[in-house]
């Protein structure tokens, strides 16, 4: 880690109320540790949007398993990425649907086109790409 540096930051009244809300809302200790996370929160998303850094992000998937052929052709999906698809879990959420949760890592367009491909299969009722990064790089 590189040396401290204090600066300062202005803005409206109204948005430090707010700013300070937010940090008793998640459990900040204090501004400066808030202002950190949104930083590096920022240097994740610019990473992904640029799409050339490996990244991490989690597919969750909600279906109806007894739609035909449904299982199978998300398990192919699967094993057609086995390199890229790092840990699955699969939840029977009830008597016909299921979670399935993967973790995929590579670069942030592969990430992002293996996430589409599974939440465009047909039957998928709900699919979700959540984001992050290896840590690699981040302070």
């Amino acid at each position: 880690m590189g040396e401290t540096v204090r600066f300062g930051i202005s803005m409206d009244d109204q948005l430090l109320e707010s700013f300070d809300r937010l940090i008793e809302q998640k459990g900040y200790a204090n501004r400066s540790e808030a202002i950190r996370d949104l930083i590096r929160a920022a240097q994740v998303e610019l990473e992904w949007e640029e799409g050339e850094k490996e990244g991490v992000g989690t597919v969750t998937l909600v279906y109806n398993h007894h739609v035909r052929d449904l299982s199978d052709k998300l398990t192919e999906h699967q094993h057609a990425h086995h390199d890229q698809i790092i840990s699955a879990l699969h939840v029977h959420l009830d008597a016909h649907n299921c979670l399935e949760v993967l973790v995929v890592r590579g670069k942030a367009r592969d990430v992002r086109r293996i996430a589409d491909e599974l939440i465009g299969v047909k039957g998928v009722k709900h699919g979700k790409l959540v984001m992050t990064t290896t840590g690699e790089g981040l302070h």
